[in-house]
C-alpha cells in the first residue's frame, strides 16, 4: 500500500467534513451589541473565522434562541454572553449527510470549550450522532465562567 494513501484519505475526509452546510444563522449588528440568533452550526473552519470577526468587533455578542453544533464554539468568546433562555446543542461533527465522524474536527471544536463543557464534550458529546440539548442555565452550571446576558 502506498504510504501516502492513508494521509490522502484523512485529508479527503477532513475536507468533506468541513464543507459548508446550510446554517441559517442570523447575525444582527446593532449599535451597541451583536445578536447571534438561532444558529444551527455548520462548517467548523468558517465558524472559527466568524468567531475571530465577532471577537474583533469590540461589541458584546449575545447568543440567543438555539445555538447548535459549530455555533457552540462562539459561547466562550471574551465578549459573548448566553441568553438565559437559550438552548445549546452538541453532537459529533460528521461528514454532511452521513454518520461518518471525521478525525481532528472534534479536537478543533474542543479547543473552544472549557471546564465541565470540555469534560462532557470529551467524554460524551463528541461521539453522539444525536443532538444533546442543554439549557443556558445548565451550560452555566457546567462552565461557570460563561456570563448570562442581562435581560
Amino acid at each position: 500500500m502506498n504510504q501516502s494513501a492513508p494521509f490522502r484519505l484523512i485529508a479527503f475526509l477532513l475536507v468533506l467534513a468541513l464543507m459548508p452546510l446550510s446554517a441559517g444563522a442570523r447575525i444582527i449588528v446593532k449599535d451597541d451589541f451583536i445578536a447571534v440568533s438561532n444558529d444551527k452550526g455548520g462548517n467548523v473552519l468558517e465558524m472559527v473565522k466568524t468567531r475571530q470577526r465577532l471577537e474583533r468587533s469590540g461589541k458584546e455578542v449575545r447568543i440567543r434562541g438555539y445555538c447548535r453544533s459549530a455555533c457552540t464554539m462562539l459561547i466562550t468568546m471574551r465578549n459573548a454572553c448566553l441568553s438565559p433562555n437559550a438552548t445549546v446543542g452538541f453532537h459529533a461533527p460528521r461528514i454532511p449527510n452521513t454518520k461518518i465522524i471525521p478525525p481532528y474536527v472534534d479536537q478543533i471544536m474542543a479547543h473552544f470549550y472549557r471546564n465541565g463543557i470540555l469534560r462532557k464534550w470529551n467524554e460524551e458529546w463528541r461521539h453522539s450522532l444525536k443532538m444533546v440539548k442543554i439549557s443556558a442555565r445548565e451550560y452555566k452550571r457546567l462552565d461557570p465562567a460563561t456570563p448570562l446576558c442581562k435581560a
